[in-house]
């Protein structure tokens, strides 16, 4: 056998060694993808694949082949993330609203490869998820400039989902009429009640007449269904495309800085491992405290104490017993730790109810 035969059977003998952990790599990504759709997350996750691809660079002795095996890891980690999605197609998501809504925006951004179900009412697209009805939802924590979704946060508080991830979905309205009607013909906009505050002066510098809808993407379709030549809708430019409507104004809100933070919602809790310092890990808490001095104080000094960095911090009246509130707080780092862990401890000692609502 000569040096090229040689060659080729050590290339053979790599091949078929390289098959084998292939299968086995894809068997694995079976189980991730069987995680993910329970859990409600994306199936891309740039952080662990750079963490990937980092770790087995290390692994090649020799520089002249290490670019090469980082282009090589790159195509390895897409079929994969391919293979994943072949294995999600089924899943399904639970949004309020109608196609073309800003929940259905930020939906189809966290779950491209999903089918979106649309529901009238908040609470209609959680229990669809509780009750097996769709594996995930995607409902509105709070706006920038309105703040927050009272609805969905009751609901967190006293439902069983868990929250497994964050988006932020900038807000950026637009005027949208019937082709062929123009600025001057509108008498009459259709719209979201916030949305249409949130173009409060825009709308009063025109003198028009409101009328609120259920949400953005319904009085687009309103206006396009009664083909009315004197109104027109306020909602994103992606939805005039689905209605037919043509946009005569962008960027309308009163305020540039206009945005929703959108919580994935699924029945099992994600528990992210801890693989060091991450500067996009937290986690979400509701609780209620007893009712005496220094308790709210005290749960507060408990969570520092443990150093981790409160974002937000909200209270809510509970709507069974009159002049009780529940609390809800967000706060920076991972709780899924030992740390974390005897901070729950600690926290379940003094709290008369506690929920971790979110790890992510």
């Amino acid at each position: 056998m000569n040096e090229l035969d040689m060659a080729r059977a050590e290339i053979n003998q790599a091949d078929t060694e390289m098959a084998t952990l292939f299968e086995k790599r894809m068997k694995a990504v079976e189980k991730i993808a069987a995680f993910k759709k329970e859990n409600g997350l994306p199936v891309r996750d740039p952080a662990r694949e750079e963490a990937v691809i980092e770790r087995c660079r290390q692994l090649i002795g020799d520089e002249r082949v290490e670019a090469m095996y980082v282009e090589f890891l790159r195509s390895l980690i897409d079929v994969s993330s391919a293979y994943q999605s072949s294995l999600i197609e089924g899943r399904s998501v639970a949004y309020c609203g109608v196609e073309g809504a800003y929940a259905h925006i930020a939906a189809r951004r966290l779950y491209p490869e999903a089918r979106c179900v649309g529901y009238k009412e908040f609470r209609e697209a959680y229990a669809a998820v509780e009750n097996g009805e769709c594996d995930c939802a995607v409902l509105p924590l709070e706006n920038s400039y309105a703040g927050e979704v009272a609805a969905v946060m009751d609901l967190i508080f006293n439902g069983s989902l868990y929250i497994n991830q964050l988006t932020d979905q900038p807000i950026r309205h637009a005027l949208m009429a019937c082709p062929g009607v123009r600025t001057e013909d509108i008498r009459t906009v259709y719209s979201h009640g916030q949305a249409l505050s949130q173009c409060a002066e825009y709308i009063r510098k025109h003198g028009w007449r409101t009328v609120e809808c259920a949400n953005t993407a319904a009085a687009a379709k309103q206006v396009s269904e009664a083909g009315e030549r004197d109104a027109a809708a306020i909602a994103s430019e992606e939805t005039s495309a689905l209605y037919g409507l043509t946009v005569l104004e962008s960027g309308i809100n009163d305020s540039a800085n206009n945005t929703t933070r959108f919580a994935a919602l699924s029945r099992s809790q994600n528990r992210p491992a801890h693989t060091g310092l991450r500067e996009d890990a937290g986690f979400i808490l509701v609780f209620t405290v007893q009712n005496k001095a220094g308790a709210l104080a005290q749960t507060l000094n408990i969570i520092g104490a443990h150093g981790y960095n409160m974002k937000t911090l909200r209270s809510r009246p509970m709507k069974d017993l009159q002049w009780n509130y529940y609390f809800y707080i967000e706060a920076e780092g991972n709780v899924n730790t030992e740390n974390g862990r005897m901070m729950m401890r600690e926290l379940s000692a003094i709290c008369a109810r506690l929920k971790l609502v979110g790890t992510f």
